[in-house]
């Protein structure tokens, strides 16, 4: 038989209660506890290199990854690219994380407090004496990145590469809701329209190439 896989929403841990408890249960065994944070919005190699390089340093890996609003407050509007609650499931289904969690501020400071995690983990991106809640973590390892690769550069990326729609030529008589009915249709395509008389008692029957 195969390797067993754990459930990816068993992973999710919904409150500080649990994951103290959590946390109590694999100080018991021995087991060291490494944690690490980020947003997580469009997951690409380098993270999957972070995570898995942070679970060789122990035995658990416990992440938290930060709310859409708190994302949105760090990387300004338009992040989150993907809501919490798939990036949730997403992180919580990398075979490197044992637990994934959520939180709203802008720092983990609160989580860490509570866990108080052998090891801390972040990016090498970050300035040693910057790193939110390193006082209360056993010891902090701050590892390297993968240059050119984050989730910012790569909507970049995407934004370049996408072309700019062409917009419809404006119609008399056309809403929004008409306007949006003409651009589903292929280029070429022959509209037909039913424009009403005054006396609204009949119609005219209108044609045109797209």
């Amino acid at each position: 038989m195969g390797k067993k896989i754990k459930n990816r929403k068993s992973k999710i841990i919904r409150s500080t209660a649990e994951l103290k408890k959590i946390r109590r249960r694999f100080k018991q065994q021995g087991k060291t506890v490494v944690f690490t944070n980020g947003c997580f919005d469009l997951l690409h190699g380098g993270h999957a290199r972070l995570l898995e390089s942070a679970k060789s340093l122990g035995d658990i890996l416990i992440i938290a990854v930060n709310s859409d609003g708190s994302v949105r407050r760090l990387k300004g509007k338009g992040r989150p690219i993907v809501a919490l609650k798939h990036r949730l499931e997403l992180v919580a289904a990398l075979e490197a994380v044992d637990y994934a969690v959520p939180f709203s501020s802008d720092t983990p400071e609160r989580l860490i407090i509570a866990l108080r995690p052998d090891i801390l983990v972040k990016g090498r991106d970050w300035p040693a004496d910057e790193i939110a809640g390193r006082q209360f973590a056993g010891r902090v390892v701050r590892l390297r990145l993968v240059p050119g690769l984050s989730t910012t550069a790569l909507i970049e990326k995407i934004r370049r590469s996408s072309p700019s729609p062409s917009p419809l030529p404006a119609m008399r008589g056309e809403g929004k809701k008409e306007r949006s009915r003409l651009a589903k249709l292929p280029s070429g395509a022959p509209i037909v329209k039913m424009t009403p008389c005054k006396n609204k008692r009949h119609w005219f029957l209108s044609s045109r190439m797209g």
